[in-house]
């Protein structure tokens, strides 16, 4: 039996998520430049048309994944919460340290996901997810918020800080090695209130 014989691996139905996964597969080992329809499709072991079921070209597979990329990124940040100080500064620090552990572990996942712009049609179907992850942060800074203070004002400073930081260790800006996730926490110490017992 030659290879062109062989049969394809049959996916019960799922074959979107496995499509989407060999995506983020290949983000992995090669960047976001490698990621096309028919390598996922070649990855998951289905002939080359067999993603056009299921996404409008490659622009549609990269919304899926990255919208698959948020819900990961919201479970690491919510995980990270969840394992420390359950103060209101303490699960700051949790879903930051989520954050960053994520961008790391992911960087070809992470650059995607955030690599959509403001006017773009592929933003907009993407936002659902986006906007999950960023109840996560709004849910976590709402009880630091100051009296009488705007709560994005507060929201924007944590995350452009963290999103920054994250950026500049993802660029190399920091050289071979990135200073610890202890310098943003202590920025972030500085910012908010913590609530009256």
């Amino acid at each position: 039996m030659t290879g062109n014989d062989q049969k394809k691996p049959h996916h019960h139905g799922n074959l979107r998520a496995a499509l989407i996964d060999a995506g983020i597969a290949i983000l992995r080992e090669d960047g976001l430049e490698s990621l096309t329809l028919r390598k996922c499709a070649a990855k998951a072991g289905v002939s080359h048309a067999a993603p056009a079921h299921h996404f409008d070209g490659v622009e549609g597979l990269r919304i899926a994944i990255a919208d698959e990329g948020f819900e990961r990124f919201r479970i690491s940040m919510i995980s990270h919460a969840d394992q420390g100080c359950q103060t209101p500064r303490g699960r700051l620090f949790g879903i930051c340290r989520g954050y960053l552990a994520f961008a790391r572990s992911e960087p070809a996942l992470y650059d995607l996901m955030f690599s959509f712009r403001k006017n773009s049609v592929l933003r907009q179907d993407q936002d659902t997810q986006s906007s999950k992850s960023y109840q996560v942060l709004r849910d976590t800074v709402a009880p630091l918020v100051p009296a009488g203070t705007d709560a994005t004002v507060l929201e924007t400073q944590v995350w452009s800080l963290v999103h920054g930081f994250a950026m500049l260790v993802l660029a190399g800006r920091f050289g071979q090695s990135s200073p610890p996730d202890d310098g943003v926490l202590a920025l972030l110490s500085q910012i908010g209130t913590d609530p009256a017992p």
